[in-house]
């Protein structure tokens, strides 16, 4: 009967396409932000060539050279600096563009921000200098902190009861994302268009080209879907517009709402530690169990699907029985376990092991922490406190990666699986203080 209902009645349907919106607004923004991870080593070789001598890219790689210690690690450390400065932006822009929803209304922000994405794929495309890479990457920067908007239509769209099978949405949609991002981008980069019109190189297309018009070609048919789709999802623009601000200091200074602080730093230092896991994963695989690219992409398949899995068959499910508090502090407690499993394993068997806990206890905390804070915050506030709320945790993706490599190779593989265990005793002591969610008024 309820299925019959849900085909029939308008808001539901309503509801149901907005979250299917979202879904597939933020998969392409992730699938466009990993595209280019597999990409590295290659595009480092590339400039490496082209730029000339003296260059402040050849400063910058003599630079990374140094901090590495070793050209080996080179690669890594340059494709985590551009991946940083992606995040860093993110940090900086996410609260700018989620209060500025507030005020303006979901629906004329994404189509901004995903326009923007989209250009800064355009000269992507174009990049045959490393200035004009830097460019995009700025663009592309400025504008993802569209995430937070997402987030903020989800909290739009859902009651307080379901606001975590809504945030579960953006949870999956991270998972298979970043699975099939670098998958996506290594196929496409097999294809150089200048193998068939050389001539292209004087408008500086080059052999990554191809991956740059993929991702352009899917933030052109994200942006056709919100256009035709999305309707806006803030239904009173005008309470509480005298607080709002634009201003991105003002908006990091301690809210004054019971929860929403202690929440962010909880975001903040799990993503601190998982962030650092995720970009050292596959050194250790490496030298540890001597895998290549294809059993490194076999095993992010298997931590995308198992996050899917848990996202969007486990937390919809026991969320309302259990709560968003308790789901998240079972999964910070099968992340702890699982950091100290995969940092120690021997065996492959035992690195699958790991990999499922971290794998687990990640899909229980994102949503449910993106929940709770969406719940603790007043309704008019809600695209300013989640667009921090995400920032923070594209800050942790800034400096976390780069952190835990350092720690990798100066003092050991181990090191920060273990450092990362005994971070996660913070947002477990900070989780126990939380206050209870306020419970709507019938």
């Amino acid at each position: 009967m309820s299925g019959d209902n849900g085909a029939t009645d308008p808001k539901a349907a309503a509801r149901k396409r907005v979250l299917m919106t979202i879904f597939v607004t933020v998969l392409i923004d992730l699938i466009g932000f990993s595209i280019i991870f597999p990409l590295f080593p290659a595009m480092l070789e590339y400039y490496l060539a082209k730029e000339p001598d003296g260059s402040l890219f050849h400063r910058l790689v003599a630079w990374l050279g140094e901090v590495s210690g070793d050209d080996a690690y080179l690669p890594v450390l340059f494709g985590g600096v551009l991946g940083s400065l992606y995040s860093a932006l993110q940090f900086l822009c996410a609260p700018f563009w989620g209060s500025l929803s507030d005020r303006k209304g979901r629906r004329p922000i994404l189509l901004l921000t995903i326009t923007g994405i989209a250009l800064s794929y355009v000269l992507w495309f174009f990049s045959g200098s490393f200035a004009i890479l830097i460019a995009a990457r700025l663009l592309g920067g400025l504008m993802s902190g569209n995430i937070s908007v997402a987030t903020a239509a989800v909290a739009d769209s859902t009651t307080p009861e379901n606001r975590s099978r809504g945030m579960a949405v953006i949870g999956i949609a991270f998972g298979i994302g970043f699975t099939f991002g670098p998958a996506i981008g290594g196929t496409l980069s097999q294809i150089n268009l200048l193998d068939f019109a050389p001539g292209l190189e004087a408008w500086g297309v080059n052999p990554f080209s191809t991956a740059a018009l993929g991702a352009f070609l899917l933030s052109v048919f994200n942006l056709f879907l919100v256009v035709r789709r999305f309707p806006e999802t803030l239904i009173d623009r005008a309470t509480g517009a005298t607080q709002r601000t634009i201003n991105v200091l003002k908006l990091f200074a301690p809210k004054a709402i019971p929860g929403v602080n202690r929440t962010n730093l909880m975001y903040f230092v799990f993503f601190f530690a998982f962030s650092g896991m995720e970009f050292t994963l596959v050194f250790l695989a490496a030298d540890r169990f001597g895998f290549g690219p294809l059993d490194n992409a076999w095993m992010f398949v298997f931590v995308g699907f198992t996050m899917a899995f848990v996202q969007g068959g486990i937390v919809r499910r026991m969320v309302p029985r259990v709560g968003e508090k308790k789901m998240a502090l079972a999964g910070i407690l099968l992340t702890l376990p699982g950091f100290l499993i995969t940092g120690l394993a021997g065996s492959t068997g035992t690195l699958y092991l790991g990999l499922a806990f971290l794998a687990s206890g990640g899909a229980l905390v994102t949503p449910c922490l993106g929940a709770l804070v969406s719940l603790y915050a007043p309704v008019e506030r809600q695209g300013e406190v989640l667009g921090v709320f995400r920032s923070l945790g594209a800050l942790a993706r800034a400096v976390g990666p780069i952190l835990a490599c350092l720690a990798y190779w100066r003092f050991g593989a181990e090191t920060p699986y273990i450092a990362g265990a005994v971070l996660l005793v913070i947002p477990l002591a900070l989780g126990a203080g939380l206050p209870a969610v306020a419970k709507p008024e019938k």
